[in-house]
């Protein structure tokens, strides 16, 4: 039996990309995962998450990312359409994902806060069936998850730190990170358009671009 884990990166940054990682495991494989020490990536460091992200690429079967933009999650958060919104556009990145891994069960960590809905959300575009636990906090429960949230945080760390050295140092990306705020009102006190790295829908950058 083939075993997928999803989870994300980034949901709630203003700043850079929203990551989706899928890795697929043997469920022999799956058993190795807690010994080499996988778990929920925001409780590792930032060089054990790297250092773990390679030796999760030796031993699964495949591997997929699928980066949601800042403008094509404007895009949906700014339409505003019921069910349809970046909870509606984030499960379809998922199952873009296990599409392509093709696995007989998938450990996923839902951006719904019904769990039920997404996976009959995942279920209706795919073309195989298979079993799905979606549940709350699966990277600290499945390994498979656990293993996808590290791999989506190093690539959504990588690509922020590419921001960084375009941009200036913003830190983070998150709105509740002080220099991430300093950055965009200094950014928006010298200009008037939002720039195609930055979340013009999240309410942190509307109230700087409402106040110029």
């Amino acid at each position: 039996m083939t075993i997928a884990g999803v989870d994300e990166a980034g949901r709630g940054c203003v700043i850079g990309p929203l990551v989706i990682a899928g890795v697929c495991f043997d469920d022999e494989s799956v058993g190795g995962l807690r010994e080499m020490g996988v778990k929920d990536s925001k409780k590792l460091s930032a060089k054990k998450r790297v250092r773990l992200s390679e030796e999760i690429k030796e031993l699964t079967l495949g591997y997929r990312f699928f980066e949601l933009s800042p403008r094509t999650i404007d895009k949906v958060v700014f339409r505003n359409v019921p069910l349809r919104r970046l909870n509606y556009l984030e499960t379809m990145a998922m199952a873009w994902v296990i599409r392509e891994l093709e696995p007989d069960e998938a450990h996923v960590d839902p951006c719904d806060v019904d769990s039920e809905r997404c996976i009959r959300q995942i279920k209706g575009v795919l073309p195989f069936d298979l079993n799905i636990r979606c549940e709350p906090r699966a990277d600290a429960k499945y390994p498979a998850t656990g293993a996808a949230s590290i791999l989506a945080k190093v690539r959504r760390d990588s690509r922020i730190e590419a921001l960084r050295e375009l941009h200036g140092d913003f830190n983070s990306g998150y709105p509740s990170d002080w220099k991430t705020q300093n950055f965009i009102r200094d950014y928006f006190s010298e200009n008037n358009e939002c720039p195609d790295f930055i979340r013009e829908s999240w309410s942190t950058v509307q109230r700087h671009m409402r106040s110029e």
